[in-house]
This record gives C-alpha cells, sequence and structure tokens, in this order.
C-alpha cells in the first residue's frame, strides 16, 4: 500500500492523483497505458524508496475516472495537453514515467515539447509490433465493430487470461472504465507508431535522458529489445515479471526508479 494517501484533484479536465514530497523533492509524473488508469501506479508510486518524491498520477482522458471526451483525442494532441498542464502548474520540470502507450506519451511529449520534462523513463512501451498485444487485437476492427462488440471480447480475453495474474485483473477493471473509442483509436495509433521500427531510434536521440526499463521474460518483446540495444538506449530488465513490472516487482522497480532520480 502507499506508504502516504493520496489527493485526488481534477486538473485540465484530467482526474489526477497527487502525492506531495519533501521541500525541494523530484517530481514523477506516472502516465498509463491503453485501457488503464493511474490507479495501476497507486501502490508503487508510493513505495517508501519513493517516498523522497512528489507523485502526479493523471487519468488521461478517456480513461478511468476522467471524462470521456466528445471524439477521441491522438496521442499528439494528448501529449499537447499535457504540456499545458504542466506548465500550468509551475515548478521544476518533472520525470515522467510512461508505461506501454504511457512511454510512447512520453517521447511524444519529450520531442514536442522538452521544457516541460526533465528525463523519461519509459517501461515497456511500444517499440515494434510485437508489443502490440492488446492494441493489435483492437486495430484489426473498425471503429463501429470495435464499440458493438470488440472492446466486450476483448475484455473477456484479458479477464480470461488474468485468473492468476493481479496485473491482468486490475487491468480488466480499468478498461471497464475505458472509452470504447478513444481505447479504439489509441490502439490504431500504437500500431502505426509501432510498425515502422523507429521508436528506438526517437528514444535515443530525445533531448533528456532516456532509461527503458523492460520486464523479463513477459515484457518488451525480443525484436524491441534488438531494436533498443542497437539504438543504444540504457536499458533496465526487472525479471521475472511481464508487461506491467511495477506490479509484479514493485520494490524492485521502485529501486530501480529511485536510482535514476
Amino acid at each position: 500500500m502507499p506508504s502516504l494517501p493520496y489527493a485526488h484533484h481534477v486538473e485540465h479536465g484530467m482526474f489526477v492523483r497527487s502525492r506531495p514530497g519533501p521541500a525541494g523533492a523530484p517530481t514523477l509524473v506516472w502516465l498509463h497505458g491503453l485501457g488503464e488508469s493511474g490507479r495501476c501506479f497507486e501502490a508503487v508510486a508510493g513505495h517508501p524508496a519513493l517516498d523522497a518524491t512528489t507523485a502526479l498520477i493523471p487519468d488521461l482522458p478517456g480513461y478511468g475516472r476522467s471524462a470521456w471526451p466528445a471524439s477521441p483525442l491522438g496521442l499528439e494532441v494528448v501529449a499537447d495537453l499535457l504540456a499545458v498542464w504542466l506548465r500550468g502548474r509551475g515548478g521544476a520540470r518533472p520525470i515522467v514515467v510512461g508505461h506501454s502507450m504511457g512511454g510512447v506519451l512520453a517521447v511524444l511529449l519529450a520531442e514536442r515539447h522538452p521544457d516541460v520534462v526533465a528525463q523519461v523513463v519509459d517501461v515497456d512501451g511500444n517499440v515494434s509490433i510485437g508489443d502490440c498485444s492488446f492494441s493489435g487485437r483492437a486495430a484489426r476492427l473498425d471503429v463501429d465493430a470495435f464499440v458493438d462488440g470488440g472492446f466486450a471480447d476483448l475484455r473477456g480475453f484479458v479477464w480470461d487470461g488474468g485468473a492468476t495474474s493481479e496485473a491482468l485483473r486490475g487491468y480488466h477493471a480499468s478498461m471497464c472504465f475505458a472509452d470504447p473509442r478513444t481505447f479504439h483509436r489509441h490502439a490504431r495509433e500504437l500500431v502505426e507508431l509501432s510498425e515502422p521500427e523507429t521508436m528506438a531510434v526517437r528514444l535515443a536521440h530525445l533531448p533528456v535522458p532516456v532509461t527503458y526499463v523492460a520486464g523479463a521474460p513477459d515484457g518488451a518483446c525480443a525484436r524491441s529489445r534488438e531494436l533498443l540495444d542497437g539504438a543504444g538506449v540504457a536499458t533496465i530488465e526487472i525479471a521475472p515479471a511481464g508487461h506491467w513490472p511495477f506490479i509484479d516487482q514493485p520494490g524492485v522497480f521502485a529501486g530501480a526508479v529511485a536510482t535514476l532520480l
């Protein structure tokens, strides 16, 4: 459980959890993945190893307890919205910890708005098409088919696979609050961004320090690890773990992030 309680706010149209750190503490902004919510980070962001940090954990538009937009927002638009939110908060630039789709958002945020990012920690973010396990299934359907039954089928698939997985059970719960049209748009974009296999090079060329954290053996796929190695991206392996290493190994994960501060 978190060592300190979270305050809850609505900021810039997003539901945000916050936990203050000591004076001058670095801020960690935690960005969740496709279909997830900030709920998935509550335990690890409050781990004692990260007590000396300030935590900001939004539910992105269309997910968790944030409102569903009238029309789904593309990932670049979400990155721009996050930049406006962070500038409005002021203070020192935060470290952005992005999981899965959140890792892709962290890249877009640092590329488009480097003035609001001090460092990127990309946790199993999409690098190649092999990382598109759930997004790939959604992207194969058109949006109407996905809304009419495909999203329910995908949630059922996650539930059936999550009988012994804390991460998948939590993921299923968050999916039940997600806007299906937002999920589908972001799934399609993740596939489009992963297919060219350029994300590793984009990570390597960011104007801020970057670390990729991979769950092993069941996190980032082998092709993505090969691309990251080839691009020279610093990588930390958390094992044994799957796609949610901060849930599978919270203490090891929190300790690894603490060494990056």
